[in-house]
């Protein structure tokens, strides 16, 4: 048997004749760009979110460089983040003029220990820029509670956090992105919620940031040829507003198979001591866009999937200070031990709605066929 880690075509063909058509409206209009599909996928992301905001642009690292210019993250201030998570949540703060800090993570949910955090602020510290990764995210309550002591601002890396909600003290639920200052979301391809190319969202419930970031996403102008600020080229392409639209009616039942799928995953292989599994923390609602195990002798195993037709992926082998790029930076291996530790365990399974609990069985039986051959 055959299992890609993630096949787009499957839920194409279950939906073809309402995405052709909606991109046949788009070919047919001709306004390939900022089109009135764009506008009406903001407000829609605004009323799932509950977002007062919704600026979309290019892509998800096209979103964290604006939003991190808009916030002001440059002269050299400090932006505290976590090493083990995708690239842009650093290379923003390069660009704009900041300076990332690294805190390690915890090794259960992945994400940011805001345990280290309060260590690392000083008098040159401008913000926190926490990851929500993979299922679930940050304890926004400790982020936001240290953001208020230290007069500190926000940004939310939601990039892959879309659906996920956080349960604050005394709080009704909380859209990811929709806590802090500013919020952003990736719409890559393969996402919870994925476009058929780049594409992403800021939002905010601060009406100036979302009129300077509008300005932004169009390379600082006001109004046509009359520019205010030196901006980005970050406009979202109609066709992928178009298709999102689409695809965003079915979200929830998209998010309710993704639990199901990570649920078939949960019951076939716990108790294989050689493996852990993923640890939800904190008053929230998960959402599995990856399901991402820990293994040992993690490189051995993903070797045996992929020759028994199973397709898999690390995220991620290499933590942020230790890229070559950020040698700038002064950090070196032992740093952050749990962030290098996951780098050599983390293993994603393959998850999306459409995998059947066949191919799910079929991986789950190759990884207790490879660790019982281990044992032997």
């Amino acid at each position: 048997m055959e299992v890609k880690f993630f096949d787009p075509t499957r839920e194409y063909n279950n939906n073809k004749d309402k995405l052709d058509n909606a991109v046949s409206e788009v070919l047919k209009a001709g306004n390939f760009i900022m089109g009135n599909q764009v506008k009406e996928f903001e407000k829609s992301i605004a009323d799932y979110t509950g977002a007062k905001y919704a600026i979309a642009v290019s892509s998800g690292s096209d979103a964290l460089a604006l939003a991190t210019d808009v916030l002001e993250f440059n002269n050299n201030k400090e932006v505290i983040t976590s090493p083990f998570t995708f690239f842009s949540s650093a290379s923003c703060l390069y660009h704009s003029g900041a300076k990332p800090v690294f805190v390690d993570v915890d090794k259960d949910t992945f994400n940011m220990d805001m345990n280290l955090v309060e260590e690392k602020i000083n008098k040159n510290t401008a913000g926190i820029l926490p990851v929500h990764l993979f299922s679930q995210m940050t304890d926004m309550d400790k982020v936001n509670t240290l953001a208020g002591k230290y007069n500190l601002k926000v940004l939310e890396d939601a990039a892959e956090a879309f659906g996920m909600k956080w349960q604050g003290t005394n709080s009704d639920l909380k859209h990811s992105g929709t806590i802090g200052d500013m919020g952003i979301f990736s719409f890559f391809p393969t996402k919870t919620l994925g476009a058929y190319g780049d594409a992403g969202m800021i939002v905010t419930n601060n009406e100036e940031l979302y009129d300077k970031a509008k300005s932004y996403r169009v390379h600082g102008a006001t109004k046509k040829y009359h520019h205010d600020y030196i901006g980005y080229n970050a406009r979202m392409d109609t066709i992928q507003a178009a298709i999102l639209n689409i695809k965003l009616k079915n979200i929830d039942k998209a998010i309710e198979k993704r639990k199901i799928v990570a649920e078939w995953y949960y019951e076939q292989l716990i108790g294989i001591i050689q493996i852990t599994l993923p640890s939800i923390k904190g008053n929230q609602l998960p959402v599995y866009y990856v399901f991402n195990i820990k293994a040992k002798k993690r490189d051995e195993l993903q070797a045996f999937l992929k020759k028994n037709g199973i397709q898999t992926t690390i995220y991620y082998p290499r933590p942020l200070h230790l890229q070559k790029c950020f040698d700038y930076l002064g950090y070196k291996p032992g740093d952050f031990p749990v962030s290098e530790n996951l780098c050599n365990e983390v293993l994603a399974l393959p998850i999306y709605p459409e995998i059947t609990e066949n191919e799910v069985l079929y991986v789950c039986e190759k990884i207790k066929e490879f660790f019982r051959i281990q044992i032997i």
